[in-house]
């Protein structure tokens, strides 16, 4: 076929999808069907669907066929939080707040500010942390069932900035990283920075599947693995003991880095070990204060062996040099004088209330969480599309993330991630029901 009249049709494609003559949702005909109305070979129909995928017209999804996708969602949506307009009501993001919060920063500023240690909080200081620093987070990091020395601790700006010393100190562009099939979508931004492959691991009920794993690690040599065992994001599963046990054997036999993404574990109760404390010559464990007390302290913490501190430490100088003094003081204040440990607890509280409203909010629909998370998973029924669920949402002011943004695999399922930790209480059960409205009208 003629280059110029198999562009022709892509183009045609495009144009009818764009003027709106094809509708999102629309289902288009299969590829031989395609190929034997236009009298192509298949090859060349594949193509063409190819072609409209790389342009965010159409998906083609396994064993349902190629759908027209919904191109007036905001770009990014799920990832860029300035795709969230002012006045819409914000599932899309978590950035859980309790009452009291502001005082309790005014209250730490006025004792900052009366302290003998702001000479030094005006200087740079050491790469991974001062050391009273350091053993404030060791000392937290037992209450998560870590025994770490201050030595293996290093502070970040943030859990995302933990992922990214990590990344950077310990991986290289092209190493395969294996990872849940639906994940955190900032790993994904963190991968494609860095040239990272990802390897999907799909799901086996609750938990990612090690067998695909350990058959991947026979298949491929991949480099880590990047997990969150505790709270999962989108998922909120809480993986289990045999689990645990077992990915830890996988990455001995095939030396795998494990890291681990603690930024949510706070929320679990009594949850299992971390894979820190099972693989602690192995694991990074990465975590932060950003949802245990509030977004705007940028203050996180990783655990890391201790002859991979010094490349860590090189990350974090590449970066930031050091985290800012004052926030640092505060949240190390904080730490010792069991602030963070009460706001764990409230926020515990504030969670397991929120997903009690949703789950009566949402009665009739299937729901995926943890009683103690600030995430819920809404899978979709058989023919209904996640794009056309979030574009009706937006029209009615309710902001939502498809599966696209948490996924590794070439096919997202049809499906909606809520974040229940941003809205007031009373405004959260508004915009859930908008939900159920939404869903129960596309569901029929």
């Amino acid at each position: 076929m003629a280059r110029s009249r198999y562009k022709s049709l892509v183009d045609a494609f495009a144009a009818d999808i764009r003027a709106g003559r094809l509708t999102p949702g629309t289902r288009l005909p299969t590829h031989r069907e395609l190929a034997t109305r236009e009298g192509l070979a298949l090859a060349t129909a594949t193509r063409v669907y190819g072609e409209l995928e790389a342009m965010g017209l159409v998906s083609g999804e396994a064993g349902r066929g190629t759908f027209v996708r919904e191109t007036s969602l905001p770009p990014g949506l799920g990832i860029d939080q300035h795709a969230v307009a002012s006045g819409v009501l914000d599932l899309n993001f978590n950035y859980p707040a309790l009452p009291g919060q502001a005082e309790l920063l005014r209250g730490a500023l006025r004792q900052l500010a009366t302290s003998g240690d702001l000479e030094a909080l005006l200087r740079y200081q050491p790469h991974g942390g001062r050391p009273h620093e350091r053993a404030a987070v060791a000392r937290h990091l037992r209450c998560r069932g870590l025994d770490v020395g201050e030595e293996q601790v290093l502070m970040v700006s943030g859990a995302q900035h933990g992922l990214a010393t990590t990344v950077m100190g310990l991986l290289r562009p092209g190493d395969v990283v294996a990872t849940d099939a639906l994940t955190y979508p900032g790993f994904k931004v963190l991968a494609d920075t860095q040239r990272l492959e990802l390897a999907p691991i799909p799901s086996a009920g609750c938990e990612p599947d090690l067998d695909a794993l350990a058959h991947l690690c026979k298949r491929r040599k991949v480099r880590a693995v990047y997990t969150m065992p505790t709270l999962h994001n989108p998922l909120s599963w809480v993986a289990s003991e045999d689990w645990r046990q077992r990915l830890v054997r996988i990455a001995r036999e095939h030396d795998l880095i494990i890291i681990e993404d603690a930024a949510y574990a706070f929320l679990a109760e009594d949850p299992p070990a971390p894979l820190a404390a099972r693989a602690p010559e192995r694991t990074v464990y990465v975590s932060g204060l950003s949802k245990s007390v509030a977004t705007g302290l940028r203050v996180g913490f990783v655990a890391a062996p201790v002859g991979w501190v010094p490349a860590l430490e090189r990350a974090i100088r590449a970066t930031v040099w050091n985290t800012p003094g004052v926030m640092t003081s505060i949240a190390c204040q904080w730490l010792d004088d069991g602030t963070v440990t009460r706001l764990e607890g409230e926020k515990r509280r504030d969670a397991a209330h929120r997903q009690t409203l949703a789950r009566a909010a949402l009665s009739g629909l299937t729901c995926i969480s943890h009683p103690n998370s600030y995430c819920l998973w809404l899978p979709l029924g058989e023919e209904v599309r996640a794009d056309r669920i979030a574009t009706a949402l937006m029209e009615q002011q309710v902001s939502v993330s498809t599966a696209e943004p948490f996924a590794t695999s070439a096919h997202p399922p049809h499906a909606i991630r809520l974040a229940l930790g941003s809205l007031a209480l009373d405004t959260l059960e508004q915009a859930l029901a908008r939900v159920k409205q939404v869903v129960e009208a596309h569901s029929f």
